[in-house]
């Protein structure tokens, strides 16, 4: 079933409100694609105007930022520690923008948006 990103039938108050038009296809939403650990696999979405959108369905590196040397380096993931979107992600390995991952040189912070992206930036933690 396609997720609907149209207007409420209710108002504020909680009634009825009557709609003088129908569902139209650009409120369409998509199904939600979460980002896991594994060979890097990527999916394109066209987006309204013909626009791609490139979404990233698992992940093996992170560019990983570390403010004390100023340097970026991909390095690859292991886990993911904590996730404050769902405590369920963590058991699933599954990353999104604020997710605690740890990597090869240490914990670092999820800054980009893996399924919007197509890819992952990290900050590394002190």
């Amino acid at each position: 079933m396609a997720l609907w990103q149209g207007e409420s039938n209710r108002k504020s108050t909680g009634g009825r409100l009557v709609s003088a038009q129908g569902k139209r296809k650009f409120e369409i939403g998509r199904e939600k694609q979460f980002t896991k650990i594994g060979e890097q696999s990527l999916k394109q979405y066209r987006g309204r105007g013909g626009s791609v959108k490139v979404g990233m369905l698992s992940a093996e590196y992170a560019n990983v930022v570390d403010k004390k040397t100023n340097t970026v380096k991909k390095v690859k993931i292991l886990t993911v520690k904590t996730n404050p979107a769902d405590p369920n992600y963590v058991q699933r390995n599954i990353m999104n923008k604020g997710a605690t991952i740890s990597t090869e040189i240490g914990d670092a912070i999820v800054t980009s948006r893996p399924g919007q992206d197509g890819a992952i930036n990290a900050v590394l933690l002190e």
